[in-house]
C-alpha cells in the first residue's frame, strides 16, 4: 500500500481512530503499511506482529 495515496491515508486514519491505537501501534502500522497489499492484509500483519511480540 502506498501511504502517500490519499485513499490509503484515509483508511489508515479511520483504522487508527476506530481502534484508538497508541503511538507505538501507529508507528508499527505505518511500518507495515508499505509491505501490505490492502487493509485486510495490513490488519493481519498487525495481528501477527502483536502475537509475535507476546512470545
Amino acid at each position: 500500500m502506498n501511504i502517500n495515496d490519499d485513499s490509503v491515508l484515509e483508511m489508515i486514519n479511520t483504522y487508527i481512530a476506530y481502534n484508538r491505537l497508541s503511538k507505538i501501534q501507529i508507528l508499527q502500522l505505518i511500518k507495515l503499511a508499505p509491505i501490505s497489499n490492502d487493509i485486510k492484509e495490513l490488519k493481519d500483519n498487525i495481528n501477527w506482529e502483536y502475537i509475535k511480540s507476546k512470545h
